[in-house]
């Protein structure tokens, strides 16, 4: 049998009951958690009422389900949730009446919840509603061993106790309530603060590392997680680089592995596909090789989540945090997360962009300081002067090998030239509109030689107090041109050796490899193969640098040019030193051509500077003595090799000759007038018509 009781009402208790009650209420004022209260409840009400069962159920309004919020019974709860139809505990709260069960046996119209009651040996049940006068929150339910156990007066004490548990209930809830609203608001002024900061960082650290590390601290601090790093994609496009790591309480292995591959990691799997990517250690594809990955590299930790860095649609790397805790990042997270890769994105995007700009200003720098002194030392002229057969056979192999990428090796004695020859290589490749970088090999001492070719970090060596830029990187996508090559030590030859075949080398003081896309030109006045055979140079690398051997001519070698890069050297020097220099003497012309110049292009240059310093008129006068040293009749100049010297008169018309056709070709043969060949040479009319009938110039027949 069955029935229904109003609460509250009867015979009044007896004094052991108010007894028990007051006890109750002091229970209830002095706990505000829900299940520590329901604890010490159930041992205040023992010595009043005979239970084996009391359970607390309270409705779930969003889901429409009844919860067990904390229970006492001998057998553990099997269903802790369930909907409302069809049960007692339903019954009673939809009813808002306390349902008294006498008899189990005789009781037909809840069944579902025999099978529970009876693995518990309930034999008389009762259930009581949680109600205030605001809302309504559960019921609560007791349970004996006993036929018929409740009394009139143990309903009505129950039913009292049932009104001061909706009350504390009810305010425990809302303390919930309110320290949950509070904590979301901290939460979210927490995170709110972190997007400021993230902001300001942005807008204040320029420079990646720093932002990056202080992003990682933030991120860790506010999502309240064990670990946080963040990585970026490399230029190869096969890896990531971790670049901040915040993991205090832990050293995750991939600290150790500074690249990370893209394939079959949790990383790559986020970074191609541009979506989060969030792991519980008990998911089921948490046998995924993105997921071992991801457990292997962050030990320890249950829960994982990595949100792709993305700006203007395009993947820079990864945010990822961890935390031990299982199932700990929710929608509410990853929302929160999203917004924070986005304005990381922002800043990485910005930090690589000045990183860039400040490199290539950097790289700029060193070029305009290295062009400037190039400039300073460099003669001021720009086109190889000559036509001689030996010169002229040198510029078509020049025309050949210049469009190319080619190793080139110039050969030849010093002063001859061999830089100029390379520049003219140099500025007839598709290189042109980049840097050209010389190095002289012999002039710079051993130990400074690497760090100036290769490059060093702050502090590699003693007096290393800045990072430098080497030449092989200042010439990137340009040449660079390595004088006296023959010079350079064998230790240093292998990284030389690796620079031509694999393109890349390491700085001084760091381990991370940089890549080179320069040209190498070589020179030297040196027998390599000789000094291979000597062991003094490294066959390999002879071999890679001869590829296209290049033999510049001496300068006795191509008489036919002295007279044309004598009228140069005069003209140069004349403005230079403010001299006035008209003529040259035919004895003087006469000597310059016959001398044996064991200097070469470079001897010459001096001699006439001198000449012109020393000449006080219009006449260049070559000092006594300069000449002496060498000439036709010199041992040097007998032997078979000797080319035999053309007569001076017949040299200097020859060059007179050819400047004088090259004027009238230029002004399409008009010898008058401001645009003639007249004014062109700077004679009169009358007296260039004078040196054409001399030299039995005439205009063509056509």
């Amino acid at each position: 049998m069955s029935f229904a009781l109003q609460t509250g009402q009867g015979e009044p208790l007896s004094n052991a009951g108010y007894e028990t009650l007051h006890r109750v209420s002091r229970t209830i004022g002095a706990h505000r958690d829900i299940n520590e209260l329901f604890r010490n409840l159930a041992d205040d009400l023992r010595p009043f009422i005979d239970f084996v069962f009391l359970r607390l159920f309270l409705y779930d309004t969003e889901h429409h389900l009844m919860r067990l919020r904390v229970g006492v019974s001998s057998e553990p709860p099997r269903i802790t949730e369930f909907a409302p139809e069809g049960t007692a505990v339903g019954w009673v709260f939809e009813k808002q009446e306390a349902l008294i069960i006498p008899d189990m046996s005789k009781e037909a119209r809840f069944p579902n919840i025999q099978e529970m009651l009876k693995s518990n040996r309930i034999l008389s049940h009762c259930t009581f509603p949680l109600t205030t006068a605001h809302r309504r929150l559960g019921t609560i339910a007791v349970g004996s061993e006993r036929l018929n156990a409740y009394s009139d007066e143990d309903l009505r004490f129950l039913g009292l106790v049932s009104d001061q548990i909706a009350l504390a209930i009810d305010d425990a809830l809302h303390v919930q309530a309110l320290q949950s609203a509070q904590g979301e608001l901290e939460k979210r002024n927490q995170r709110l603060q972190l997007l400021l900061d993230l902001n300001n960082s942005i807008v204040s650290n320029l420079e990646l590392k720093p932002l990056l590390e202080a992003i990682s601290v933030s991120v860790r601090r506010v999502m309240q997680c064990d670990g946080a790093v963040i990585v970026l994609a490399e230029p190869d496009g096969l890896h990531l680089r971790k670049h901040a790591l915040d993991f205090p309480d832990g050293k995750p292995s991939f600290t150790e592995a500074i690249l990370i591959p893209i394939e079959g990691t949790s990383f790559g799997e986020t970074f191609r596909s541009g979506r989060p990517w969030v792991l519980n250690r008990l998911d089921p594809d948490a046998t995924s090789a993105a997921a071992k990955y991801a457990k292997d590299a962050a030990e320890g930790m249950n829960s994982f989540c990595e949100m792709p860095l993305i700006s203007r649609d395009r993947p820079l790397g990864v945010l990822g945090v961890v935390s031990r805790e299982e199932n700990a990042f929710d929608q509410q997270d990853l929302s929160f997360l999203s917004q924070v890769a986005q304005q990381v994105a922002i800043g990485v995007e910005n930090a690589l962009a000045y990183e860039q700009i400040a490199k290539l200003k950097n790289e700029l720098a060193h070029e305009k300081v290295y062009l400037e002194s190039e400039i300073r030392s460099e003669m001021n002229f720009a086109d190889i002067i000559g036509s001689s057969t030996a010169l002229v056979s040198v510029l078509q192999q020049v025309e050949t090998v210049a469009p190319t990428d080619s190793t080139v090796l110039l050969l030849g004695e010093t002063g001859t030239g061999k830089e100029l020859m390379a520049r003219a290589i140099h500025e007839r490749s598709h290189r042109r509109s980049r840097a050209f970088v010389k190095v002289n090999c012999a002039a710079i001492p051993t130990g400074l030689l690497e760090s100036e070719m290769f490059g060093h970090e702050k502090g590699a060596f003693t007096g290393a107090v800045a990072q430098r830029i080497g030449r092989f990187e200042l010439a990137h996508a340009g040449t660079i041109f390595l004088d006296e090559i023959g010079e350079i030590p064998l230790e240093l030859q292998p990284k030389l050796l690796r620079v031509l075949q694999e393109r890349e080398f390491e700085r001084l003081g760091n381990s991370r490899t940089l890549h080179t896309d320069a040209r190498v030109i070589a020179a030297t006045n040196c027998d390599l193969r000789g000094m291979v055979d000597e062991k003094k140079f490294r066959a390999d690398l002879f071999y890679r640098l001869n590829v296209f051997p290049l033999f510049i001519p001496a300068l006795r070698d191509r008489r036919d040019d002295i007279p044309m890069l004598v009228s140069h050297f005069v003209q140069l020097f004349a403005r230079r030193l403010n001299r006035k220099i008209e003529t040259i003497a035919t004895a003087s012309m006469n000597a310059l051509i016959q001398y044996s110049w064991p200097g070469n292009i470079r001897e010459l240059q001096n001699i006439i500077e001198r000449a012109v310093l020393v000449s006080n008129g219009p006449v260049l006068k070559i000092p006594p003595g300069d000449l002496k040293s060498g000439g036709a009749n010199s041992p040097r100049m007998r032997s078979a090799d000797a080319p035999e010297a053309k007569p001076i008169r017949n040299v200097l018309q020859d060059v007179e000759r050819k400047q004088i056709l090259d004027a009238l070709e230029r002004s399409n043969w008009v010898v008058a007038g401001p645009k003639g060949a007249a004014a062109l040479l700077g004679l009169k009319r009358s007296t260039l018509q004078l040196r054409m009938k001399k030299l039995k110039i005439s205009p063509p027949t056509s």
